[in-house]
């Protein structure tokens, strides 16, 4: 087996991010994020298995279609330890990625259909604006300006 093939060999960062398509800062947000893994040489360097390269692939590919961090986080966090994502690991990221993606989607689809309605009131009606107040929580917890002195 030839040294570029060999899946225990480690990657530097810069290697990592040259076969990646992310930069290096990137990498180590990553990392600090929990989302990769290195380990440190003698000399406090960063080694990658090759193994991170698919984790990668997967984070990359899940934000693109925006799936927040944390979820990413989450999700991956679920995998057993050090091996590579699965095709069906893969598709139950997915489907559970979807459902999140479907939840926000509605979300926003109902605040794109009540925006409309917001701007035509002015705000003049505080106590029944979906968008700013919604069900008029705020004004159960008394008269005076909410947002600004507990924000």
């Amino acid at each position: 087996m030839t040294d570029a093939l060999d899946p225990y060999r480690l990657l530097s960062v810069g290697e990592l991010a040259r076969r990646s398509g992310v930069p290096v800062s990137t990498l180590h947000f990553y990392e600090r994020q929990g989302l990769i893994r290195s380990l440190r040489t003698s000399g406090n360097q960063r080694r990658y298995f090759r193994a991170i390269l698919r984790w990668i692939a997967i984070i990359k590919v899940a934000q693109q279609v925006g799936v927040p961090l944390a979820l990413i986080k989450e999700t991956l966090g679920k995998l057993p330890n050090g091996r590579p994502p699965s095709a069906e690991d893969w598709r139950v990221m997915a489907e559970g990625w979807r459902r999140e993606l479907d939840r926000r989607i509605l979300g926003l689809t109902q605040l794109r259909d009540q925006l409309g309605d917001c701007i035509g009131c002015g705000c003049l009606s505080i106590d029944t604006c979906p968008l700013r107040n919604p069900n008029d929580s705020l004004g159960e917890r008394g008269p005076g300006p909410r947002l600004l002195s507990e924000g």
